[in-house]
């Protein structure tokens, strides 16, 4: 059962980042909306961590709040979503894990 995992803290703030990219697994997808959209930043360690994640493993991010956090520059595996798409996300996985 494939899950969605919704990450909106930075990644430099505490473990939910690294705890949730251990529990990932195949099929899994990770969207990153607020603050953990920092994660892409270039040469960081959670960007390194997420282009590393198994092919399988999907990774978004809110595209509004990409923007708003200055536009990032993006990994090729990357893809922005909209709020639309979002919703749409919920409803492709078996299940939709958020991390508070």
């Amino acid at each position: 059962m494939a899950t969605l995992h919704l990450l909106s803290h930075s990644p430099f703030d505490d473990g939910r980042f690294a705890s949730c990219l251990r529990l990932l697994e195949r099929s899994d997808a990770v969207l990153l909306s607020g603050d953990a959209v920092y994660a892409l930043q270039p040469g960081s360690a959670p960007q390194e961590a997420l282009v590393g994640l198994d092919p399988s493993i999907h990774v978004f991010a809110l595209a509004e709040d990409h923007v708003a956090r200055g536009a990032i520059p993006l990994a090729t595996r990357v893809q922005l979503v909209d709020y639309p798409e979002f919703v749409e996300l919920c409803g492709r996985y078996d299940r939709v894990n958020s991390w508070l």
